[in-house]
């Protein structure tokens, strides 16, 4: 899958007594890079293409998790990214002492933008109700507690990345990183996201395969079996099955599947089982040393001519062109 690039004028970052600072650093500087770097593509020199702000719920400096004094560059603001990072403090004297958080989420959220929750940072999301139905995740030891907080949120504990409708989680820093990237590639493109992946996560050694963002907002409709099946094949996308008999197992002809499948999420089974296919061969090729021949067996395709000619309609690149651009330093 090409993914579709937007405008990107601000990103804002929100700062919060008890954040951690690493988190909030984390996710500046990845946004500061990539706007240099796509600056420099669009002829600006060293002139950032858009404006990346730490903003707290007041305009003044917050005090972090380390007890460190941290400067912001103003108060709440309009945005087409807003980073919720981490934090360690009471969620309920946090969200009483900042209830203006919650409505600068939904308003943002209704106008179509983008949101991004780091492990605790999640909960703001969820506070302001715009996970309700929804998939998400969180850091591992605020699972009971984000479970018990939100019951009408669908946690999800087995996934370290979540989206859905521009609401998108993370479970800890690593998989922070991933969903950076990912954002990096859909708003400045695929040549900015390589190179800020090779200037900071060249060393990264990751407990899960990056991949399969992007699918979430395919999720959100009404037709429960489909939404079976689209879990199904996210487990299962890599062994060998013909979709006749997913859609008998599911009480459909193979023709009533076509057509459910494509009403609910926009795509043919195919096309949606090859974009699950590729984008986890994307994490691998990125993330692993595995050989083109390994990813293509583990992502389902016996033959790795066909696996790298499907790789390149996708994503514009060879198998290997794509992980040499992830690998090699560049200027």
């Amino acid at each position: 899958m090409t993914l579709q690039i937007a405008p990107l004028r601000r990103v804002s970052i929100l700062a919060t007594e008890g954040v951690f600072a690493s988190t909030l650093m984390q996710a500046k500087d990845f946004f500061h890079m990539a706007s240099l770097r796509h600056g420099k593509l669009q002829g600006l020199g060293l002139t950032p293409s858009f404006v990346t702000r730490l903003v707290s719920p007041d305009g003044e400096p917050v005090r972090s998790f380390s007890d460190v004094r941290i400067p912001v560059d103003g108060a709440l603001d309009e945005a087409d990214v807003i980073i919720l990072p981490a934090f360690w403090d009471d969620f309920d004297a946090l969200s009483a002492r900042h209830p203006q958080v919650f409505d600068w989420l939904r308003a943002h959220h209704a106008a179509g933008g983008t949101i991004c929750g780091e492990a605790t940072g999640v909960f703001w999301m969820a506070g302001a109700g715009l996970l309700d139905g929804k998939e998400a995740t969180t850091y591992w030891r605020f699972f009971r507690e984000f479970a018990e907080r939100f019951p009408q949120v669908l946690l999800n504990t087995e996934k370290h990345l979540s989206d859905a409708d521009n609401l998108y989680c993370a479970g800890g820093v690593t998989s922070a990183c991933d969903l950076y990237i990912y954002l990096i590639e859909r708003f400045c493109g695929a040549d900015v996201a390589q190179a800020v992946a090779r200037d900071i996560l060249h060393e990264v050694q990751r407990s899960y395969t990056p991949g399969r963002i992007g699918f979430g907002g395919q999720k959100l409709h009404r037709d429960l079996t489909i939404l079976q099946i689209q879990h199904w094949l996210e487990e299962h996308f890599a062994e060998k099955f013909r979709f006749e008999d997913v859609a008998r197992d599911h009480g459909m002809s193979i023709r009533n599947f076509m057509r459910r499948f494509q009403a609910a999420t926009g795509d043919k089974p195919l096309h949606y089982l090859q974009r699950l296919r590729i984008e986890t061969a994307k994490g691998l090729l990125s993330a692993t040393r595995k050989s083109i021949k390994t990813i293509s067996y583990e992502v389902g395709y016996d033959d790795a001519s066909f696996f790298a000619r499907l790789f390149r309609q996708h994503t514009g690149l060879s198998p290997n062109p794509y992980r040499h651009q992830f690998q090699h330093k560049v200027e």
